[in-house]
């Protein structure tokens, strides 16, 4: 079941900051998505917990991580932010370049994404938003399946997403874009619910 959208009309940035801020949106080529209701406190304790180790290694790194919500706008070639007609939320992202970041939001891919699945979002993050981030030019883009305790990972190789690299939520894993930071699983696997 994907994420329901807000009408049948095309909108743009500028539509979106028109929009009261009791509900949340992302665009996606122009259509408006309703996100789905507050995620979980699991949700947010792999999000807070991946946040929270990246910010600690980037130290005095040019890199900055933010997390959700934050809106970023992937324009299309020069666009200004009010006309682009694609804006998303993701959980987690790095951006490397500080000119990207604005005020109110970030212009352009950041450099990694990282999206927790839910049953309400996984067709969204999975399909309409992989090929949203590929297009655009995030470099890396990790989806964390917590049911499963599994986590893909998609590298842009020739400007596209190469073979996805599906790995259990073991050990560490490297986040080949920020040389040297790595993701420590055990501890965060440890404090979500068991599987049944």
């Amino acid at each position: 079941m994907g994420l329901a959208l807000r009408d049948t009309a095309c909108h743009t940035y500028g539509d979106y900051l028109t929009w009261p801020e009791d509900a949340r949106y992302e665009l996606i080529d122009g259509f408006a998505y309703l996100m789905a209701p507050a995620p979980t406190p699991r949700h947010q304790d792999i999000a807070g917990a991946i946040f929270v180790q990246l910010y600690n290694k980037l130290g005095d790194s040019p890199c900055r991580v933010l997390i959700a919500p934050v809106d970023v706008v992937l324009p299309q070639a020069d666009e200004t932010d009010e006309q682009a007609n694609t804006v998303v939320q993701p959980d987690v992202l790095v951006v490397c370049d500080p000119g990207k970041i604005g005020e109110k939001r970030v212009r352009g891919a950041p450099d990694m994404v990282v999206e927790v699945l839910s049953p309400s979002t996984a067709g969204h993050d999975m399909v309409l938003k992989r090929r949203i981030y590929e297009q655009a030019g995030v470099r890396e883009y990790w989806l964390i399946h917590p049911t499963d305790r599994v986590l893909t990972v998609y590298r842009l190789e020739d400007r596209e997403f190469g073979k996805p690299d599906v790995q259990e939520l073991k050990g560490e894993t490297n986040v080949a874009v920020l040389p040297g930071v790595t993701i420590q699983w055990d501890t965060l696997v440890a404090r979500l619910p068991a599987i049944d």
